[in-house]
């Protein structure tokens, strides 16, 4: 039997031998693996993205690929391309060579550094967990996990993700600066020879138990009809949305980021009890954020999609 709260605390506490403060975004990481998402990670170079990602790999216990997005790394050089090999009988026969996507944990490095043809390799396999080549499907081992990581402190060299693509993450986590007191921790702690050692806390056949348990989780109808005003209050063509949407929106969340609000409150209340309006709430800015597309006159304003969200919140519920 599976107890999800000790699964939780514990996959927690092994990341916090290596990774000092940020507990929302090791709270959401965690989450968006369970839930069988993909999560966008966007911070100033040093935060320890790359780290957290190796470190959840081992955790986890699960096979981890690093492939680093530059301007020259071409779709072939992800999913595999098809070669030509000669048998002991001499005979030629084309086989498919598996590229680096063929793993459990992806780390999708400065994802925002390749080129669109590149980016839209992963769609396929973010999407349907499969990848198509030379007319065959090839099916992902199951769980697969993408993680990508950008840096939004530099422009060249860098190409806008595609929205298609932003939607196949579950979560977009932004990482903040340090406070003091992990500043002084994370210096304690990386410059000495002493290294912490993390272990495995749960197998394969436990993760494709606890997805199939977190889709199972019930919730209250007017718990989705909640999420459901949520999502329309953000797209500005709709007749009840907010009022800031219609000004400053271009485009809102659509029926994925429905899906993925829901999926995610459920994980939430998995690992922490029923579902209620909290753990919706709790998972709204990851998954909404990086599916608002500010217009013109948002961007002008300097307008984040945060500070919408929480005002999309507060008109949803005082319209009930």
């Amino acid at each position: 039997m599976i107890d999800p709260t000790a699964v939780f605390q514990n996959i927690k506490k092994e990341v916090a031998k290596v990774i000092m403060g940020n507990d929302d975004m090791i709270e959401q990481v965690i989450i968006a693996f369970f839930c069988g998402g993909h999560v966008l990670i966007e911070g100033a170079p040093g935060l320890g993205k790359t780290l957290l990602v190796k470190t959840i790999s081992k955790i986890l216990n699960i096979r981890f690929n690093r492939i680093q997005f530059t301007p020259d790394l071409m779709p072939a050089d992800i999913i595999g391309t098809t070669v030509i090999h000669q048998t002991e009988s001499g005979e030629r026969v084309f086989r498919f060579q598996k590229g680096p996507l063929f793993a459990n944990l992806i780390l999708a490095d400065e994802i925002n550094r390749a080129t669109a043809k590149t980016q839209s390799a992963l769609l396929e396999a973010m999407g349907e967990g499969s990848i198509s080549i030379a007319g065959k499907s090839h099916h992902l081992e199951q769980p697969f996990f993408v993680m990508g990581t950008q840096n939004p402190l530099e422009m060249d060299g860098t190409y806008k993700l595609p929205e298609a693509q932003l939607d196949r993450f579950l979560f977009k986590i932004d990482v903040p600066f340090p406070d003091l007191q992990t500043l002084i921790q994370i210096v304690d702690t990386t410059t000495t020879n002493a290294q912490a050692e993390v272990f495995p806390v749960v197998d394969v056949k436990s993760t494709m138990v606890i997805r199939t348990n977190i889709r199972d989780v019930p919730i209250a109808s007017h718990l989705t009809e909640f999420a459901c005003k949520l999502v329309r209050a953000t797209q500005a063509s709709v007749p009840d949305a907010t009022p800031i949407a219609k000004k400053y929106i271009g485009w809102g969340v659509g029926p994925r980021g429905l899906q993925s609000l829901i999926l995610s409150a459920k994980a939430h209340a998995y690992f922490n009890g029923h579902v209620s309006k909290d753990d919706i709430l709790k998972m709204i800015k990851p998954t909404f954020r990086h599916r608002i597309l500010l217009n013109f006159e948002g961007e002008a304003e300097g307008l984040s999609s945060d500070e919408l969200i929480d005002k999309v919140i507060d008109y949803v519920e005082k319209r009930g």
